[in-house]
């Protein structure tokens, strides 16, 4: 409960990684509308009042209550230099007890893709679910054509776990996707030859 009491903001070098605000609807709105021709390949369906301000409010509603639970820390990323919304990443399903889990998912606005902005963002929110929230492992899922989110995922450190078949509808269907995690001590591929 004590994220309730104080905004949560975490920064990179460029940027400031912060829960939406009410004030982020006309920006939000523009983005996706203007980024929708690239976006609705890679996620779900939208519902038919996705643009809409009352949906954008139950967004903001949502997230408020999420981060206050500790079940999801759902961001923005704004360009400190120009305070320009650049995208999303979310930091859901977390799980305690033997798990100590989150899974991330993220987009970015067409114009802001391929600028290192969302590989500044998903360094940090990994950063802070290990060492704030005290996760153990971090997992993100793509579509396995999706060759720009698993190369951004294997830059950031997440290898490549296996496939998940019929994982998620995309776009009103079913598709298969591979799965990458993050540990927090990872020792995968590593041995201890040589260490005697």
């Amino acid at each position: 409960m004590l994220l309730a009491r104080r905004t949560l903001k975490l920064e990179t070098e460029r940027l400031t990684l912060r829960p939406p605000v009410h004030s982020d609807f006309r920006y939000w709105a523009f983005l996706r509308q203007k980024s929708r021709e690239h976006l609705v390949s890679w996620e779900p369906a939208w519902s038919a009042d996705h643009l809409t301000r009352k949906s954008f409010t139950n967004r903001v509603y949502w997230a408020k209550r999420s981060i206050a639970q500790g079940t999801a820390l759902p961001l923005f990323l704004i360009r400190r230099e120009d305070e320009q919304l650049v995208g999303a990443i979310t930091l859901d399903n977390i799980r305690r007890g033997p798990a100590m889990a989150g899974t991330i998912g993220y987009w970015t606005g067409t114009q802001f893709a391929r600028k290192g902005y969302m590989r500044e963002a998903i360094g940090t929110v990994v950063h802070h679910a290990f060492t704030r929230l005290d996760l153990s492992r971090i997992e993100a899922a793509c579509l396995p054509e999706n060759a720009a989110s698993r190369g951004l995922l294997e830059r950031s450190g997440f290898k490549y776990e296996g496939v998940a078949q019929s994982y998620l509808q995309i776009n009103g269907r079913w598709r298969t996707h591979v799965l990458y995690s993050a540990l927090r001590n990872d020792r995968r591929g590593k041995t201890m030859a040589g260490q005697v």
